[in-house]
């Protein structure tokens, strides 16, 4: 990615797209009554950003709760784990 301008809280860069990519853009925005489509990109660059985030979220959550088991509590855990498993066909 080259960056190549900058308007105000926005800046132009370069992309690289399949052709079918561009075409299917096109095609979006054209139904929008859009002239290009910059503001798909946006929008698709924006949602993947808060879809991340919250991925971020969760992963940290559920990492917090590692070793929260007592060293009891894991054994149990393990040999009910081995118990039910024993019982697999």
């Amino acid at each position: 990615m080259h960056d190549q301008l900058i308007f105000g809280d926005q800046m132009r860069t370069t992309i690289e797209l399949t052709d079918s990519q561009r075409a299917k853009l096109l095609e979006i925005a054209a139904q929008r009554g859009e002239k290009g489509f910059s503001h798909l990109v946006q929008e698709a660059v924006e949602r993947y950003l808060n879809e991340e985030a919250v991925r971020r979220e969760r992963v940290d959550a559920a990492r917090s709760v590692l070793g929260g088991l007592t060293d009891r509590e894991a054994g149990e855990l393990e040999s009910s784990v081995t118990r039910i498993r024993g019982t697999w066909r």
